[in-house]
């Protein structure tokens, strides 16, 4: 399994409203998986992943470590996912009292896929997360 891309984002409510939810009142992710700290709300911050796994459907769990300025320690967060075989994409948000300024960014991040077993199926970290390697 690989992440292919992570994009992240504040988006707004209305960023995800579909029309087809004017007329039925569910909301419609498409394609995309999402996974919400607080499924209730949906502004938030958003990590837009890319995941491609070449194996068979497997569970797993999004684990998402974040630092920001207002503090100096990451917050952790888990979301269980089911890789597909192929292409998936996630957006992962940080929605509710997880993440309640849109003005607000991440200094630094680090997003592992984890099997059930507890190995790293994957990892991402933001160009913070870490000191470079010989510095």
């Amino acid at each position: 399994m690989s992440i292919v891309r992570v994009h992240h984002e504040w988006r707004d409510a209305a960023s995800f409203k579909r029309i087809a939810e004017y007329f039925d009142g569910k909301e419609h992710n498409g394609s995309e998986a999402i996974r919400r700290s607080h499924p209730e709300t949906r502004s938030g911050y958003y990590f837009f992943v890319r995941v491609k796994n070449p194996g068979a459907l497997r569970p797993a769990r999004a684990a998402l470590q974040v630092v920001t300025s207002s503090s100096a320690q990451p917050v952790s967060y888990q979301f269980p996912v089911e890789l597909k075989a192929g292409a998936t994409v996630f957006n992962i948000g940080l929605t509710g009292a997880d993440w309640p300024d849109s003005d607000l960014h991440p200094v630094a991040w680090k997003l592992d896929f984890v099997a059930p077993d507890g190995q790293i199926l994957a990892t991402a970290t933001s160009y913070l997360w870490e000191k470079p390697v010989g510095k």
